[in-house]
């Protein structure tokens, strides 16, 4: 295929190293997209504080879509330029039907600024290592307009937990999942990646069909299905192995590099 107008990768697990880092050739296959006048978009699950890292090492230029469509994030500025929340009446009632329904589950929120979680939440990865955030009681977990919510289970698989949060609250929130945890992420009703890859390709004049995106996890699956062309890493999960249009090398061995280094 000719050179793409947008291209939209995932991070964790998809363009990033396991350790989290952006290696020399990805970062080289970044700027040759944007070298020639294409547009790069990082389309992730993670919040915006997780985001300095990764805006240095692509020399602080372009967009991010964080928290699986709910923030659009500017690199240059470090600073969120548009927010799509879900309302604390929804929050409240999403983890009361929750639950109600699975025993052992535990809460956070993760807010345009910060997150908070209920004492008994295990706070992993870069939140263990840097801040624990602000532990809150139930009510105030859900007092104020969220980006998004998340539900562990200790012990559930996270493609069953999954199934299960969308019976129960596939109404009120979009549940999806990009981990080997039982952590379910809750967006607002009807904002996924795609949406908010859809609404800036349209700002911009780009049609699916002009657009090529990476990734690895369910999380990924609407913004896969809605491009043009859709790749997965080999490391991804078997339902967006069998989703997409191509499969590429693991994250590890900078499948979307060679991809790009390809298409550019």
């Amino acid at each position: 295929m000719t050179s793409p107008r947008l291209v939209a990768t995932d991070l964790d697990g998809t363009a990033l190293r396991s350790d989290g880092s952006v290696s020399a050739r990805t970062a080289a296959a970044f700027a040759r997209v944007e070298e020639a006048g294409g547009t790069l978009v990082f389309v992730t699950g993670r919040p915006p504080r997780w985001m300095h890292a990764v805006a240095g090492a692509v020399r602080h230029r372009g967009l991010a879509i964080c928290a699986n469509g709910a923030l659009v994030y500017d690199l240059h500025t470090e600073a969120i330029v548009e927010s799509h929340l879900i309302a604390p009446d929804v929050l409240e009632e999403s983890v009361r039907r929750l639950r109600g329904h699975i025993d052992g589950l535990t809460f956070s929120v993760e807010y345009e600024q910060g997150f908070a979680h209920e004492s008994d939440f295990p706070v992993g990865g870069w939140d263990a290592q840097r801040v624990n955030g602000q532990r809150v009681e139930t009510s105030r977990l859900t007092s104020r307009p969220c980006a998004k919510l998340l539900a562990l289970h200790p012990s559930m698989h996270p493609d069953d937990l999954h199934r299960e949060a969308l019976d129960i609250v596939g109404d009120l929130v979009t549940p999806t999942h990009s981990s080997g945890r039982g952590l379910i992420e809750m967006s607002a009703h009807g904002v996924t990646k795609a949406t908010a890859l859809a609404a800036l390709a349209g700002d911009l004049g780009i049609k699916p069909a002009d657009v090529v995106a990476f990734g690895d996890m369910p999380n990924d699956l609407p913004m896969l299905t809605w491009a043009g062309t859709s790749y997965a890493v080999a490391n991804a999960h078997k339902d967006v192995l069998a989703a997409v249009d191509h499969v590429t090398a693991a994250n590890n061995d900078d499948g979307v590099a060679r991809i790009l280094e390809d298409l550019f």
